[in-house]
């Protein structure tokens, strides 16, 4: 039995304890290197050679301080630290190793690295903790490689199936359970859920509000709500010479036109972002009139009814271009997460760590999406940010200062001890 004057004596002791700063960087500039990319960013797409050397690195380092880990269906790994009480639903921090193509070196990776630093300085100082601590990796949470994001998170959480996941396919045909079990991370833990006291994620703003207002930490209050859309055209090709502009089904034209629809619809509604990021046009020649066109449509706002109204302008517009062209018009709604308000006492736990360590702060909402979305619909969840340097984000030129990344694994620490301790 502990008495009360060791328990308070243990507190004062984790309050002082600080990351090593230098470590962190090291290992955040050693996983930059799987996956390099010539302008300073990274390449490492799920379930790609690259995210499987960063995987092994990460899981090695996981076992030099004593974790038990775990690899669940979907290739999410898990570092168990235990805590006295096993029996207690566990304290979890982490986010995602995949990255974007020729993405950042600091998006997803932090959150991991930053997570790992918090179990490292733990390690080094014989920290006990109430419960367990776990440090994750979520598979394929960018979603670029096999659409939608956060799949992974979302199977564990029992919102998305597995065998759904599973079949998903990238551009060359490859699914992602092929691809998980070829690299060896199509583990027999089932892909489930297990009690969590509380989750903490770690990760670089990805906007300019931080730097903006000259904040250190970012406390969302929550994620917006993430629609995705999957638009199909079919026009009429034929040879671009001899065919007069008037009669063609051009639906490369027609796509040109709806393009331009989600950027005025977002703006007319306002409180929102509408983006189309990837367009594929069929048959891609120079002079042939385009006979298949492939687009997305991304739509975000802080009130799902906000965003879904916004879709249902965007698609009657779709509908009154296609038909103006004479093109087919088939849209498909790929993927919809709700917007995530997150635990408020843990979003108080991330300000008074600040607060306590002499950090700025500035209370925000995240507009990009992440796993904290799905984990806070089974579980308290909250996220600390660090700023982005010029707001750049899913880019090569990405950065954030080592400073920043060692001041909010520092908050991050102290939120997940103050957690890890409560009875």
């Amino acid at each position: 039995m502990i008495s009360e004057r060791e328990e308070k004596g243990e507190c004062m002791s984790w309050k002082n304890l600080r990351v090593n700063g230098r470590r962190l960087q090291e290992s955040l500039e050693t996983m930059a290197k799987i996956g390099a990319t010539p302008s300073g960013g990274v390449q490492r797409l799920a379930l790609s050679d690259e995210d499987k050397a960063a995987r092994d690195l990460f899981c090695s380092w996981l076992k030099e301080i004593d974790c038990e880990v775990t690899i669940d269906e979907m290739g999410n790994i898990f570092g168990h630290r235990p805590g006295r009480n096993r029996a207690l639903p566990a304290v979890m921090s982490g986010s995602h190793i995949d990255s974007q193509p020729k993405g950042g070196r600091f998006d997803g990776i932090f959150g991991v690295m930053g997570a790992l630093e918090v179990m490292r300085t733990l390690h080094e100082n014989r920290v006990q903790t109430e419960r367990d601590i776990v440090i994750v990796d979520w598979t394929n949470e960018e979603g670029s490689r096999f659409a939608p994001a956060m799949v992974s998170s979302g199977v564990w959480v029992g919102k998305l199936e597995r065998d759904w996941a599973y079949a998903r396919t990238d551009i060359n045909g490859k699914t992602q359970g092929e691809e998980l079990e070829r690299i060896g991370y199509k583990g027999t833990v089932p892909a489930k859920a297990f009690p969590l006291h509380a989750n903490y994620e770690l990760h670089i703003e990805q906007g300019p509000m931080l730097e903006r207002y000259g904040k250190t930490i970012g406390v969302p209050k929550g994620v917006l709500c993430l629609h995705w859309y999957d638009i199909y055209l079919t026009g009429t090709a034929n040879q671009v010479g001899p065919t007069p502009m008037a009669g063609r089904n051009d639906c490369l034209l027609a796509a040109a036109e709806m393009i331009q629809a989600v950027n005025k619809v977002a703006h007319i509604q306002g409180d929102m972002v509408g983006t189309v990021g990837e367009i594929h046009n069929f048959p891609n020649s120079r002079n042939i009139i385009p006979d298949g066109v492939h687009f997305t449509v991304d739509v975000r706002s802080w009130e799902d009814a906000h965003a879904l109204s916004a879709w249902e302008m965007m698609a009657r517009e779709f509908q009154v271009i296609a038909d103006r062209h004479g093109t087919h018009l088939r849209m498909e709604t790929t993927w919809r997460v709700e917007r995530a308000p997150f635990n408020p006492g843990l979003v108080d736990n991330v300000l008074e760590a600040a607060d306590s360590l002499g950090y700025s702060s500035h209370y925000m909402v995240s507009g990009a999406g992440h796993d904290c979305s799905y984990i806070n619909q089974i579980a308290p969840a909250a996220m600390i940010f660090i700023p982005s340097k010029g707001g750049r984000s899913h880019v090569e030129v990405e950065e954030s200062s080592w400073e920043d990344c060692e001041k909010g694994t520092n908050v991050l620490l102290q939120c997940m001890l103050k957690s890890a301790n409560e009875k």
